[in-house]
């Protein structure tokens, strides 16, 4: 009997600048186990297959309660400090300076990067047809190498027995 290809789907429904390496990182880490790896992209999501978001992927202090202050060099303890200091102005311009700092002195690829490393590695990336229909967006809008545009009927069909993991 032949061995079923292992097969990962990830559900990318937020843009922020953290919440796309999740499934970066872990799909990339799958395509190298030979693991066959589809991204599918709805609501905001979305910001990190277009054109003109993917690669100003940004990360805002406010309403993110796990941000860590030791992250920015203040002391431990959380106190609500990520909010009260996101509504300084260029507090979320400082912030994602900061996390895309951080990010490269750990050696980690750019999204673009590991987008495109993924990509050419196999790994599909879809689109979420309603969300594309609500937000107006067009095949001209999307980053090169989109597989398609697809309804979440499809998804589900051509991720038959795939581990699912929603971020």
């Amino acid at each position: 009997m032949a061995e079923k290809t292992r097969k990962m789907a990830f559900i990318c429904s937020k843009g922020d600048l953290d919440m796309a390496y999740p499934a970066l990182i872990m799909g990339w880490a799958a395509l190298g186990e030979g693991i066959d790896v589809t991204l599918f992209f709805t609501f905001w999501g979305m910001d990190m297959i277009t054109k003109s978001r993917y690669k100003r992927l940004e990360l805002a202090p406010v309403a993110n309660t796990s941000m860590k202050m030791t992250m920015m060099g203040l002391p431990t303890g959380n106190l609500g400090i990520p909010n009260l200091l996101g509504i300084i102005p260029g507090m979320t311009a400082f912030a994602t300076w900061l996390m895309r700092k951080k990010i490269g002195g750990v050696g980690a690829p750019t999204v673009p990067e590991y987008i495109q490393m993924m990509m050419d590695g196999g790994a599909k990336f879809y689109a979420c047809k309603m969300t594309a229909d609500m937000m107006g967006l067009k095949k001209e809008d999307y980053i090169d190498g989109l597989a398609g545009v697809v309804t979440v009927t499809e998804f589900l069909d051509m991720t038959e027995d795939a581990q699912i993991i929603f971020i």
